[in-house]
């Protein structure tokens, strides 16, 4: 009988070390990951209030027979997909949108917002709302703020 067995394997102290630099290069990574995805929410909303700034025009000089619509009405018309012209709660890559034509003046002003479903935390889906009307400027403000009413923001790029 052999009593000289060979003991083959990782000791307890190299698992935890090993599991001690998972943990660090997790903890510096998530934050960079999640910093990340609100960056992509964000590029994502611009362009979707592009994308309906753009859809506004075209309803205005065509279907709409010179009045802007809302985005139920740009959707009706092919001017934007489905996921944009929900009920103004539904979020698109963690934000909401809306479009509001001028009540007042129909042919002359409306106002698409998109703004943040979270807002703060570690499940924010972006720092800012954005906001565009008849000028095309897209306009921001950080998104602790409650959802823009004006295109009164700061421009995109300064």
């Amino acid at each position: 009988m052999n009593t000289n067995k060979r003991q083959e394997g990782f000791s307890l102290i190299e698992l935890l070390i090993v599991v001690a630099i998972i943990g660090i290069i997790a903890a510096i990574a998530i934050p960079n990951l999640l910093a990340s995805k609100r960056a992509a929410n964000e590029g994502s909303a611009v362009a979707s209030v592009r994308t309906v700034t753009s859809a506004e025009a075209t309803y205005q000089a065509t279907t709409g027979v010179g009045a802007y619509g809302n985005l139920a009405a740009l959707n009706t018309a092919g001017l934007v997909d489905s996921a944009l012209s929900g009920s103004g709660t539904t979020p698109k890559s963690g934000y909401a949108f809306t479009a509001t034509p001028d009540a007042t003046t129909p042919n002359s002003q409306y106002l698409v917002t998109a703004s943040t479903a979270v807002a703060s935390g570690l499940a924010a889906t972006g720092t800012r709302n954005f906001a565009s009307d008849a000028t095309g400027v897209i306009t921001y403000k950080p998104a602790s703020t409650t959802a823009m009413t004006a295109n009164d923001g700061t421009a995109i790029g300064n």
